[in-house]
C-alpha cells in the first residue's frame, strides 16, 4: 500500500510539473537601460569618474523549475569614462577626457526566482563583449585600436517581474558587470571595466 501511494504521489508531483512546463517553459524579453560605467586599476583598486550610457537588449530564459532557469542576454552596451587623459604624439597630456566604449554583450546566466509568486528574480554568471567602436571627447576621434577586442568578466542582477496580463509582464532589474581582462592593448598596468545599469523592460511567456 505504501509503494502504491509513493508511486502515486511521485506520478502526481511528475504530472504537475510537466503541466507546468508546458504551460510556459521560458520568457522572451526586451529592454532598455541606463548605464554608468567606469573603469578601475587592478594594482590600487582605483576607479575613474563615472560616465552615463544606455543599453538595449533581448533576453530568452528556460526555466527547469519554478524556481530555477538559464537565461542568455544580447546586450548593445555603452561603456566608458570620464575624467581621463589623452596623450598626443607629441607627449601633450590633454586632461578631463570622457571615453566612449559601445560592446556587443552576451551574458549566460543562471536564473533564480523566489518570493511567493517567484516574481522576484536574481541572475548571476559569465559575460563576453566584443568591442565594436571607441572615441574620445577631445577631438571625437576613433581610438578603436587603441582598446582589447573583448571584454570578458562576471555579470549579478536582481529584479522584478510584474504581470500586466496573461502576455506579457513588465520588469525592473539592476544588473552589474566586472570585468576580468584588460581594456589597453597596451598599457602600464591592468584595467577592468566597470558598469552598472538600471533597466525596464516586457516579458512575453513561451510555451
Amino acid at each position: 500500500m505504501k509503494k502504491i501511494i509513493t508511486t502515486l504521489l511521485i506520478l502526481t508531483g511528475f504530472y504537475s510539473v510537466t503541466h507546468a512546463q508546458k504551460a510556459n517553459t521560458g520568457e522572451f524579453g526586451v529592454n532598455l537601460g541606463l548605464n554608468l560605467s567606469s573603469i578601475q586599476y587592478s594594482g590600487t583598486g582605483e576607479s575613474s569618474d563615472y560616465k552615463a550610457g544606455a543599453n538595449i537588449g533581448v533576453s530568452g530564459e528556460y526555466y527547469f523549475t519554478s524556481s530555477w532557469g538559464i537565461k542568455a542576454k544580447l546586450i548593445f552596451d555603452q561603456k566608458g569614462w570620464g575624467n581621463g587623459v589623452v596623450f598626443l604624439p607629441d607627449g601633450t597630456a590633454i586632461e578631463g577626457v570622457s571615453y566612449r566604449l559601445n560592446y556587443i554583450t552576451v551574458p549566460i546566466l543562471a536564473s533564480w526566482h523566489f518570493g511567493r509568486l517567484h516574481n522576484w528574480y536574481i541572475n548571476f554568471g559569465p559575460y563576453l563583449g566584443f568591442l565594436t567602436s571607441a572615441s574620445e571627447s577631445s577631438n571625437s576621434g576613433d581610438v578603436t585600436q587603441a582598446f582589447t577586442n573583448t571584454d570578458v568578466g562576471l555579470a549579478l542582477g536582481v529584479g522584478i517581474k510584474i504581470p500586466i496580463n496573461n502576455l506579457a509582464k513588465v520588469f525592473f532589474e539592476y544588473d552589474g558587470q566586472g570585468g576580468f581582462t584588460n581594456v589597453f592593448n597596451q598599457s602600464d598596468g591592468t584595467y577592468h571595466n566597470i558598469r552598472s545599469a538600471f533597466n525596464v523592460g516586457l516579458l512575453f511567456p513561451i510555451r
